[in-house]
């Protein structure tokens, strides 16, 4: 069978791959509050997807492989949630560089990073930004649900899709359903949150307002604007179904994405 994870390659199979420069995939994720219904490990999911792009990709001809996922994301809005762990964010610059480090000082050039954790852009653009800066080597970052809230409209109808999308609901949510059934928590599904205020104003975004017009930052955490983790999204919303699709987009623009990055 062949091996996709980095992991279980043996030291001989690795040297073997090695001279032949691969793609590698570096999932990233994190460890928080998903809702009462889902399991708090989005690393689980973004780690899942980035083996699927790998075997498909190396189906069709690219040798593509996943290195170990690291599944504690930068620290943002997230730090009341009971046993959640998170980085800060200059020790997830700085572990990200000395990861990046330690493949390309074999001439393993040819990485992508597979995000699944907003509170990971920044700390990734600084990183790779400093390998650009000195190598030219260009890693590309591929933001799991970012791209995903894109595709709902399609899957969902352009009505629908904005009261699933959010966070603790769609695409994560359903994503989770798909890959991981045995861990959602069906019996604890909620409904949809209230609009949350701070300040007497509308909540837009985690650490975001309304204010006459204009988007305004507030350092507010997690259980000021979703105690439950759930926002903006409605949770029942979600589906096995809805999941399979998003997965199924995700992994053919991977798979496309790491052939790309080999061809170059």
């Amino acid at each position: 069978m062949t091996k996709v994870r980095m992991g279980e390659l043996t030291g001989g199979e690795a040297r073997a791959m090695a001279a032949r420069n691969p793609v590698i995939l570096l999932p990233l994720g994190s460890h928080e509050d998903q809702g009462p219904h889902a399991p708090m490990g989005d690393y689980l999911s973004a780690e899942r997807v980035a083996e699927r792009i790998a075997e498909r990709a190396t189906a069709e001809g690219c040798e593509t492989v996943v290195a170990p996922v690291l599944p504690f994301g930068g620290a943002d809005y997230f730090g009341t949630m009971p046993m959640g762990i998170a980085l800060s964010q200059s020790t997830l610059r700085a572990v990200l560089a000395d990861m990046l480090n330690c493949l390309l000082r074999h001439n393993l050039t040819r990485i992508i990073v597979i995000n699944g954790h907003g509170g990971n852009v920044q700390a990734v653009h600084e990183a790779t930004q400093d390998v650009y800066r000195a190598s030219k080597v260009l890693i590309p970052s591929f933001y799991l649900w970012r791209v995903a809230y894109g595709f709902l409209p399609s899957i969902l109808g352009a009505d629908v899709a904005p009261k699933a999308a959010g966070h603790g609901a769609d695409p994560l949510t359903s994503v989770a359903m798909h890959l991981f059934p045995e861990l959602i928590r069906n019996d604890m599904v909620p409904a949809a949150p209230v609009a949350p205020k701070v300040m007497d104003c509308p909540v837009i975004n985690f650490g975001a307002i309304r204010f006459e017009g204009a988007e305004i930052a507030v350092p507010v955490e997690l259980d000021e604007v979703a105690p439950n983790g759930v926002w903006n999204g409605d949770p029942r919303l979600c589906s096995p179904a809805t999941g399979e699709k998003l997965v199924a987009k995700l992994v053919e623009i991977g798979a496309k994405l790491a052939k790309h990055v080999a061809a170059r």
